[in-house]
Parts: C-alpha cells; sequence; structure tokens
C-alpha cells in the first residue's frame, strides 16, 4: 500500500532506512543517495571474516526498480535464512544469511570487506553499496563501562549486546556537544531486562 502510494507522486522522492532499535542516527543520511547515486540498497561491512555484513543498517533508494530489487535481494536473503540459519534465531542468523547471499555471488571479491571505503557491486539483479560499519554502523570498545565519544566520522552508533546500557550516556554525551535542535531522540527498551536502563 505504501509503495502504491509514493509511487503515485512522482514528484516526491522517499528512500527508507531499516535499522535495528539499539542504533542511534547522528547525521543526516540523505546524503547516502546523493554521494553515491547508482545502488538499489545498502548494507554495512566490517573486517570481519566470519560475520563481514551487519544487518542493522539497511538503506532502500525509491524508485520503482529500485525497491523492487531491494525486496527480492532481501527475499532471497529470508530464504537462505529460513533454509540454512533459522537456528541462529535469537542472534546472528540474519547476517549469516545476509553474508551467504552476498558471497553466494561468483564474482564478488570479499577481500574488499578488510577495507575502509564503501563499494558498490552487483549482487543478483541488485546493485549493493556496501557503506564501511566503522561510519554507519559503529560501535562503542566494550570494557569500560562509560561512553566516551565517537571518532568525528560516525553517522550511526550501534550499540550491540550488553553495549545497550550505554544509550542513554551517549545521548547526554552527544546532546551536550551538538545543536539538537531539530532533533527526536527516542530511547527504546531493548526487550533484554538485562540491558535496559
Amino acid at each position: 500500500m505504501q509503495f502504491k502510494k509514493v509511487s503515485q507522486n512522482q514528484e516526491q522522492v522517499t528512500h527508507y532506512i531499516f535499522t535495528y532499535s539499539d542504533i542511534a542516527v547522528l547525521a543526516d543520511l540523505g546524503r547516502i543517495f546523493t554521494a553515491y547515486p547508482n545502488f538499489d540498497l545498502a548494507v554495512t561491512f566490517r573486517n570481519n571474516k566470519e560475520q563481514p555484513l551487519n544487518s542493522g543498517f539497511i538503506a532502500v533508494r525509491e524508485t520503482a526498480d529500485g525497491i523492487q530489487r531491494a525486496i527480492a535481494f532481501l527475499e532471497e536473503v529470508l530464504k537462505i535464512y529460513s533454509s540454512k540459519f533459522a537456528r541462529a534465531s535469537r542472534m546472528l542468523g540474519d547476517q549469516l544469511a545476509l553474508a551467504w547471499v552476498v558471497r553466494s555471488n561468483p564474482m564478488f571479491d570479499a577481500r574488499r570487506f578488510s577495507g575502509q571505503n564503501a563499494f558498490v557491486d552487483k549482487i543478483g539483479d541488485a546493485t549493493v553499496l556496501f557503506l564501511p560499519c566503522s561510519s554507519y554502523n559503529w560501535t562503542p570498545p566494550e570494557g569500560s563501562g562509560q561512553f566516551h565519544g565517537m571518532p568525528s566520522d560516525v553517522k550511526v552508533i550501534h550499540f550491540k549486546g550488553s553495549r545497550k546500557r550505554l544509550m542513554l550516556e551517549a545521548w547526554n554525551f552527544y546532546s551536550s556537544s551538538s545543536n539538537l535542535s531539530d532533533t527526536l531522540c527516542l530511547i527504546l527498551g531493548s526487550g533484554r531486562t538485562k540491558y535496559d536502563f
């Protein structure tokens, strides 16, 4: 229904960004769509051999063809998840399925995950933009129990696992050092009482 409504109004462009509830967006993500004009969907990557992709952040370009290719790509991820990784449903199954779909392309060079630059590749019929987790899915270091800031190029913070306890502290840090006049903050419970604040 939403897709039909958007596609009928050709003047309006609505891109889509899907995130986990333990993510905080710190920058205008609309720049992804202008800086990288030729992709259907975007995911984030890191230099991790077993888990190179993180599904906590997915962007979809709003064109009729782009949305259809993104849907087909994500349906393939769901099919692989259901058939190969359903036992990992509590954690990582979606990321393992995403990596399986990407790596199943015989032309894909997984060595590119070891770099820090965004890149585009064709996976099936979809053109996929791979954004570095270091900027678009950054995770605070674990251990200190306090939020000590972040690199200046971070646009998205992902409070994975036990780091959820840092969400409020990070918000307080960021709001004290930034102009937040047009920002709305929602703090969501994680569903894991152990990590909620």
